[in-house]
C-alpha cells in the first residue's frame, strides 16, 4: 500500500471530474423522477423526447437509478483510494450498457433520441469506460487500498 504522500496528483483531478460528472447524472436523474416534464421541458428537450423518457418501464428507471448512483458512489471510493471503485465502476458501466440496449434495440429509441442524443450517449459511455479503466489501473498500481 502507499501513502498519501505517493498518491499521484492526477488521481485527484480523475476522482473530482468522476464525482463532478456523476452528480450531474444524479442531479438529473433525481430532477427528472421530481419534476418530470417540467424539468425536461426546461432543459430544451422535445416533446416526443419527453413523452419516449416518461413512457420509460419501472425497470429501466431501476437501471439507471444504479448506473448514476452507484457511479457517484465509485467516484467517492475513488477518491477515499478504495479498491470497491473498480468493480463500483464496472456496474455503473454494465447499468449504462443495459440502457444503451433497451433504447437502441429494445425501444426503437434511437430514432426518437436522433442524433443529439446518440452522441451523448457516446460520451457517457467513453466517460464511464474511462473512470473504470482508470480505477482498475489504480489498482494494479496498488495506489487504491
Amino acid at each position: 500500500m502507499t501513502d498519501t504522500k505517493t498518491v499521484p496528483w492526477h488521481l485527484w483531478v480523475v476522482g473530482v471530474i468522476a464525482l463532478l460528472w456523476n452528480a450531474y447524472g444524479g442531479f438529473d436523474y433525481y430532477m427528472t423522477m421530481t419534476q418530470g416534464e417540467a424539468y425536461m421541458q426546461s432543459a430544451g428537450l422535445s416533446p416526443e423526447i419527453i413523452a419516449y423518457y416518461m413512457g420509460m418501464p419501472g425497470w429501466m428507471a431501476a437501471v439507471w437509478a444504479v448506473g448514476v448512483w452507484v457511479g457517484v458512489l465509485a467516484a467517492v471510493l475513488l477518491l477515499l483510494r478504495m479498491r470497491w471503485a473498480v468493480y463500483a465502476f464496472l456496474v455503473s458501466l454494465a447499468a449504462f450498457l443495459v440502457s444503451v440496449v433497451y433504447t437502441y434495440f429494445l425501444s426503437g429509441g434511437a430514432a426518437i433520441i436522433g442524433q443529439q442524443g446518440m452522441i451523448m450517449s457516446a460520451v457517457i459511455g467513453v466517460a464511464a469506460a474511462f473512470f473504470l479503466w482508470y480505477s482498475s489501473r489504480m489498482q494494479k498500481a496498488h495506489v487504491l487500498r
